[in-house]
């Protein structure tokens, strides 16, 4: 009825742009340690590093 879908499965569409995502360095808000993300981080906004980010997401119910 619908015919071809663009979304892959039950998490959404599916985002392959085909090359490396561009890394931006910055200085996490919790530990003061320079880490890289995979975006632009936003002026007032905190940006964690792969180890303090778990103790700041809000729980998934």
């Amino acid at each position: 009825m619908f015919g071809s879908s663009n979304f892959g499965g039950s998490r959404g569409p599916r985002r392959d742009f085909g090359g490396p995502r561009e890394m931006t360095k910055t200085t996490c808000s919790d530990c003061g340690k320079e880490c890289e993300v995979p975006f632009k981080p936003t002026e007032g906004r905190p940006v964690y590093c792969r180890d303090c980010l778990p103790k700041h997401r809000k729980p998934r119910f």
